[in-house]
């Protein structure tokens, strides 16, 4: 790859392209709300955000300095992260804590791209993370679901136009942000009927003696808030 070619790829990278018209931004909503409401499309896109939750559990792990072993997902759309070092400390606490919190502060990320028009960097950014979080997968399920997100990602990158990358990218933001805010709800539901004792908020509890309610709470504020300023951004208020 000559210098001109490799200039030309990183300036379509980081350049901004065109806003979608309003009409467009409406419909990606509405179609991201079509999978996230009704029960049964939920159980099956809920997958998408599984590996958002295990990602977020794997990118911090590393970030702190704990060793990463491996990532599972289930069809139940459960998930596994494991990794070494510490049981405790913070850099458990932020381990710990990173999953609940990822989907939607990646959909506040997201539309702070999309906000200014950077469609091509989300969209190549996003297959990079996840090709680097399919090496650490460990199960067949786990490899299928990655291989075919990431896949959707890197075809709709290489080979559709301006329009449907823009569409994509506005769909998979709002799925992050109103997605990200359903899997709170459904841990309170889950506690509130069963305890739930293996959840990421009450292992946040045992860790630092904080009730669980409280972690609970804070999945809601940071998955609440990432909607609103998401949302605004993503409308142009």
């Amino acid at each position: 790859m000559d210098s001109t070619t490799a200039t030309s790829l990183w300036d379509e990278l980081v350049g901004t392209q065109p806003d979608p018209d309003l009409w467009v931004v409406l419909a990606t909503l509405a179609a991201a709300l079509a999978v996230i409401v009704p029960h049964g499309l939920w159980r099956v896109a809920r997958n998408a955000i599984t590996i958002a939750h295990e990602g977020g559990h794997g990118l911090i792990a590393l970030l702190t300095g704990r060793t990463l072993t491996g990532i599972r997902l289930h069809s139940d759309t459960s998930g596994l992260t494991v990794s070494r070092g510490k049981p405790y400390g913070i850099g458990m606490i932020l381990t710990a804590a990173a999953g609940y919190t990822a989907p939607p502060l990646l959909g506040l990320g997201g539309a702070a791209l999309l906000a200014t028009g950077r469609i091509t960097l989300l969209l190549w950014v996003a297959t990079a993370l996840l090709v680097a979080m399919l090496v650490m997968i460990r199960n067949a399920y786990g490899v299928l679901t990655v291989f075919l997100t990431g896949g959707a990602f890197l075809l709709v990158s290489w080979l559709a136009g301006p329009q449907v990358q823009a569409a994509f990218a506005y769909v998979v933001v709002w799925f992050l942000l109103l997605g990200g805010v359903r899997p709170a709800f459904e841990l309170q539901g889950k506690r509130r009927r069963s305890g739930a004792g293996d959840s990421d908020a009450d292992q946040l509890s045992r860790l630092t003696n904080v009730p669980a309610g409280l972690w609970l709470f804070l999945f809601h504020v940071v998955s609440l808030s990432s909607l609103i300023g998401g949302g605004r951004w993503l409308l142009e208020l």
